[in-house]
C-alpha cells in the first residue's frame, strides 16, 4: 500500500489551513499599523493619500475576517481621516500659493 493521504485527509487539512488563515488577526494588525502611519504622515499630502488609501484597502480586506474585524474598522476610520487631513493640507498649500 502507498503512504499517500486519502482524499478526505487532504480535504480536512485544506479546511483546517483555511480556517487558521481566517482566524489569524495578522491582516487586521497590519491594517491598523498602516492606518496609524497614515495619520502620522497625513500633513504631507501625497503620503497621507497613499497611506490612507492603503489603510482603507487593507481594512476592507481584513473586515471580512472575524478575528480582525474591530482592528480593520479602526484602520478604515484612520485611513479616511488621513485622506481628509491630506486634502486639507493640500488645499492649504494651494491657497497659500
Amino acid at each position: 500500500m502507498s503512504t499517500d493521504k486519502t482524499v478526505a485527509d487532504r480535504l480536512l487539512e485544506d479546511a483546517r489551513a483555511k480556517t487558521a488563515r481566517e482566524e489569524s488577526p495578522t491582516l487586521g494588525k497590519i491594517a491598523l499599523i498602516v492606518g496609524v502611519l497614515a495619520v502620522l504622515v497625513s500633513p504631507i499630502s501625497i503620503l497621507g493619500w497613499v497611506f490612507g488609501a492603503a489603510a482603507l484597502g487593507l481594512g476592507v480586506a481584513a473586515v471580512r475576517r472575524p478575528a480582525a474585524a474591530q482592528q480593520a474598522k479602526i484602520a478604515m476610520v484612520l485611513g479616511v481621516a488621513a485622506i481628509l487631513v491630506g486634502v486639507f493640507f493640500f488645499t492649504l498649500n494651494v491657497a497659500q500659493g
